[in-house]
């Protein structure tokens, strides 16, 4: 029987990578995202290997996000696995010269958006006392670095919900699992430094970066375990990345 994956922040980076790679192993999928036309091309793409229904909707707006879920037909009903991946990083400045706006964003994306679609599936999987959950971290949730300290704090804040959420579900035979990305090259930089496609080129320049690719092979190795198999956090690095401020750039 295939299983069902709802993958938020599907439509591209490492939400898009995963959907695929899932697809081609003949999952189903549940794709959300906020751009209807990308959630269209790529349930096109992928209908050719696996059922694919689309949600379209914010995962910072509470309302939105539980009015879409519970709109699935009963055929994706069933959520064996959700990948929480959307998420946002927006600049990159001291805490006194930070933009509340962006704050925001981060704060209700990466923490309040985590936990609203949590709440909307986790009482299926409870019912089912099976499923496995999936939460996209980030080294900056295991260290601060400067000017990151917002979106550093919404990143260790995923990494104490999904040591929470593992707590509280383990008795309801739900896995939990945590993977906190290092540098990977995606629209990443694009979002954070607002469209200064420059200043975010540079930051993949001089040394070989993650690709979203290698994060949705890590997942799908994950989700794949044999059910007594729970592998609860994982980081994981480029090779020339040794910390979060430690990054060695050819000089070419």
């Amino acid at each position: 029987m295939k299983k069902t994956a709802f993958i938020t922040g599907a439509t591209s980076g490492i939400g898009k990578a995963t959907a695929q790679l899932f697809a081609k192993n003949t999952m189903k999928l549940i794709l959300c995202g906020r751009r209807i036309e990308k959630l269209q091309e790529l349930q096109k793409e992928l209908s050719e290997f696996t059922e694919v229904h689309i949600l379209v909707f914010d995962v910072r707006y509470k309302e939105d996000v539980f009015t879409a879920i519970n709109s699935l037909p009963s055929a994706f009903k069933n959520i064996d696995i959700l990948i929480n991946n959307a998420g946002n990083a927006h600049g990159l400045h001291s805490i006194q010269d930070g933009n509340i706006e962006d704050w925001d964003a981060m704060i209700d994306g990466n923490v309040k958006g985590l936990l609203y679609v949590s709440k909307a599936i986790i009482p299926t999987m409870i019912a089912n006392n099976k499923g496995f959950i999936v939460n996209i971290g980030s080294t900056a949730g295991k260290e601060v670095y400067p000017n990151g300290n917002v979106y550093c704090a919404s990143k260790f804040a995923v990494n104490a919900l999904n040591k929470g959420m593992r707590l509280d579900l383990t008795k309801h035979n739900i896995r939990v699992s945590a993977i906190h990305p290092g540098l990977v090259e995606t629209a990443f930089s694009d979002v954070r430094f607002k469209g200064d496609t420059n200043r975010a080129k540079n930051v993949y320049q001089g040394y070989k970066a993650l690709q979203a690719e290698d994060i949705a092979d890590i997942i799908h190795f994950v989700v794949t375990r044999p059910y007594h198999v729970n592998i609860e956090d994982l980081i994981v690095y480029p090779t020339a990345q040794a910390s979060a401020t430690i990054l060695h750039k050819d000089e070419n």
